[in-house]
């Protein structure tokens, strides 16, 4: 039987910093593994030297794919690019930089195996995960969950930790008819993949080193403002609209 392929989406935003050793890093630990993959790396805006450098690394490596969006559209809109220039039968993304242990996604792996489910994802609150996570962001993050919960009725613990993967076919189901192309991806995501069916979403460990700034900026402040405002819109296009049916 021929190896199942992943593909690992990467979706990359002003990181010229540290671009390289990030890509550097998730090749090294994807590479130890037994699982064939390809990377595929999107650049949302042309802000920077990012793509360049990220271009650089990919260049001496076939299955390594580097993509840039020249207008900055969010992280959403880069992952959902990301996953149509997949090939896998199973496709995994995770965020760039150094918070999130890409070692994690042999871990997603063995879950998806184990509960043969359709989505596994990565949960800071799994009783197995390593966090280093200040207090404002996991009180943050509590109520976060316990909206979406009470709004989609998802049993998960955490639905926005930056890894996350899936069965080609749940999202060729899921993709088209998606619409969040920033915050709330990850929770329209998953509530229109349970409302078609999936039901096997389950969580698996990760490590974690958070190393973000001040959440009392106006720019955070606007960061939870605009998340919140995208939940609602995707509770009101499942519940009232019906839009995903």
């Amino acid at each position: 039987m021929k190896p199942t392929l992943l593909s690992v989406i990467i979706p990359a935003h002003k990181q010229a910093r540290t671009i390289t050793g990030d890509l550097k890093h998730i090749y090294q630990v994807l590479g130890k593994s037994n699982q064939p993959f390809e990377m595929i790396i999107i650049v949302d805006g042309a802000v920077d030297s990012t793509y360049q450098k990220a271009k650089t690394f990919a260049q001496d490596k076939p299955n390594v794919k580097t993509y840039l969006l020249k207008k900055n559209q969010g992280k959403g809109h880069a992952v959902r690019f990301g996953f149509t220039k997949a090939k896998g039968d199973l496709i995994a993304f995770i965020d760039a930089g150094r918070e999130i242990d890409p070692a994690g996604l042999s871990m997603l792996l063995a879950h998806l195996e184990w509960y043969k489910a359709d989505i596994i994802v990565g949960s800071k609150r799994h009783l197995a995960s390593q966090i280093n996570y200040p207090f404002n962001r996991r009180v943050l993050s509590w109520g976060y969950h316990r909206l979406v919960k009470l709004l989609f009725g998802i049993k998960l613990t955490d639905t926005q930790a930056g890894i996350k993967l899936f069965r080609a076919k749940v999202l060729k189901k899921v993709l088209p008819r998606l619409v969040v192309k920033h915050y709330a991806f990850d929770i329209e995501l998953l509530a229109v993949a349970n409302h078609l069916g999936f039901k096997r979403i389950y969580e698996a460990p990760i490590k974690l080193n958070f190393q973000s700034g001040n959440l009392t900026s106006a720019a955070t402040l606007k960061t939870i403002y605009q998340m919140l405002w995208e939940t609602a819109a995707v509770f009101y296009r499942l519940r009232i609209l019906h839009y995903y049916s």
